[in-house]
């Protein structure tokens, strides 16, 4: 449970009546937040709330349009990220900046190495220091290992360690426990407790509720790219942080068991492709909502792709609404009515550049073309209506989606899914990265889908998620099914321990 800080620290950072404009939008409108020395200050709010534009000011990425920043109680001007870092702010995103075919220590010292004369790198005192940054944060691998074989994990440190390169005095950690599996992220937050009694200060983003309690000290609010509110977390309940972000009391969002199924809709019998997916068998009735849960590398996504014909598997059988199918490519999937979430919105589920409309018909064009001719006022009032229906966050749906919160872009993910009006649904991670009211929405959605009678798949690494949404529950581990929990069974302790391999467990 994080600390109580009653005795207030000194302030470090202070940023002031913060205002940035976007063509048609206010992102954010007088925000003010400040960071003591020391502390674990988080950043919460919807997605859209405007967290991300104000760390882009501090971090010099986003000029801001008034208000002012303070820096250990000195006016600071950061007109790019160079004038942020020589100021010791330094900011980790979800995203890791690496080389992945350089060392680590090439990595910290990227554009700054060490030298001992003219065009000369000192190779010695760039590993020395590399590993005594390393050893600071308690790291097992070496200076000299390249960082393509390192772990998530492990690269976080490496990014950790780069800012600590650059005697980063105030820390911005951007989602940094997305991709993490629980030890990784025991280890992420003994890190961060090494650099708050170092004095470091730290600015942590998170839609993750219960990491702001185990590791923050305060939390601010922003809703609408406005402040709402700064508390100590000691306060404050999970109910409280939800009530500000969203503004209004979240909906029980427990999900009714049907009391039966339609038919069976997907049979799959012995799938197997290498190593990654071995003798896989499950079948998929139309109302159902089927959770697959495992730890990272179980197989769940490959699993996926093989059904969606991503990839070829080496054995095994897929019967679609009881006949056998071959289905080797994903436009083949599309036609014999599967959809596919996928677990990257941005790489694999959009086309960032190009229009709501567009991406919301592009699985299914032949809806809004005749005679091999896109009608556009048909594809608008195509999309017109899931934006309605959805709740997407645009104001116009000729707006590029890049452009929108996440939470809106995976809607606009779901909408063009739901366009297709595809019988099996593959949902792979679809609230990752997003705040709690988009959730709750995207949950209703995805039961909304199952009402209408189509088959759902769900994986998640979350592991309430899947106890809340699964009519039934498979776990894999190790590219094998390790057991199937109905819902009225299922805990999260068995379900680890079927992802864990514990054979006594299995059903």
């Amino acid at each position: 449970m994080a600390q109580d800080t009653r005795t207030a620290q000194p302030v470090v950072l202070r940023m002031s009546g913060i205002t940035k404009d976007y063509p048609g939008v206010r992102a954010l409108d007088d925000v003010s937040f400040d960071l003591r020395e020391g502390e674990v200050h988080a950043l919460v709010g919807e997605n859209g709330a405007g967290k991300s534009t104000l760390m882009k000011v501090l971090s010099g990425a986003v000029t801001r349009d008034a208000g002012t920043v303070e820096l250990q109680g000195s006016p600071l001007r950061i007109d790019s990220p160079q004038d942020a870092m020589a100021a010791g702010i330094s900011t980790i995103y979800q995203e890791f900046n690496l080389v992945p075919y350089l060392s680590v220590a090439e990595n910290i010292f990227l554009g700054r190495e060490p030298t001992r004369g003219p065009g000369l790198i000192d190779w010695r005192r760039m590993y020395a220091e590399a590993d005594a940054l390393l050893d600071r944060l308690g790291a097992e691998f070496s200076s000299r290992a390249q960082v393509r074989t390192l772990s998530v994990a492990e690269q976080q440190m490496v990014e950790i360690a780069k800012a600590l390169s650059v005697d980063a005095r105030v820390l911005v950690m951007d989602e940094p426990s997305a991709t993490l599996t629980e030890p990784e992220l025991q280890l992420l937050f003994a890190q961060i407790r090494r650099l708050k009694a170092a004095g470091v200060s730290v600015i942590y983003i998170s839609h993750r509720l219960e990491e702001i309690f185990e590791i923050a000290d305060r939390v601010t609010v922003l809703r609408d790219g406005r402040h709402i509110a700064t508390e100590a977390v000691a306060d404050l309940t999970a109910a409280d942080i939800v009530r500000m972000m969203v503004g209004r009391e979240l909906t029980d969002t427990r999900y009714e068991v049907l009391p039966a199924f339609g038919q069976e809709l997907l049979r799959v019998e012995g799938l197997t492709r290498g190593k990654a997916v071995r003798d896989v068998s499950f079948a998929l009735r139309g109302g159902e909502i089927l959770g697959l849960a495992g730890l990272v590398g179980a197989g769940r996504t490959e699993l996926a792709r093989l059904l969606f014909g991503a990839d070829r598997a080496d054995a095994g059988q897929v019967y679609l609404y009881g006949q056998p199918v071959r289905i080797n490519s994903p436009s083949q999937a599309i036609r014999r009515g599967l959809g596919f979430v996928t677990e990257d919105r941005k790489l694999q589920g959009l086309v960032l550049s190009m229009a709501v409309s567009e991406n919301i018909t592009l699985s299914h064009l032949n809806a809004v073309s005749r005679l091999g001719f896109l009608r556009g006022r048909e594809e608008r009032r195509a999309a017109e209506k899931f934006v309605e229906d959805l709740d997407i966050r645009t104001p116009s749906v000729r707006q590029i989606v890049r452009n929108l919160s996440g939470g809106n872009q995976q809607k606009v993910v779901l909408a063009k899914w739901l366009f297709t009006r595809s019988k099996v649904m593959i949902f792979d991670e679809p609230t990752r990265g997003i705040d709690v009211a988009s959730k709750a929405e995207i949950h209703q959605i995805m039961r909304n889908v199952a009402a209408g009678g189509a088959g759902v798949i769900m994986i998640s690494s979350e592991l309430p998620e899947i106890l809340e949404m699964s009519d039934r529950i498979l776990v894999m581990h190790e590219g094998r099914l390790a057991g199937e929990l109905a819902r009225a069974e299922a805990t999260q302790e068995k379900i680890m321990l079927l992802a864990t391999g514990q054979e006594g467990t299995r059903a």
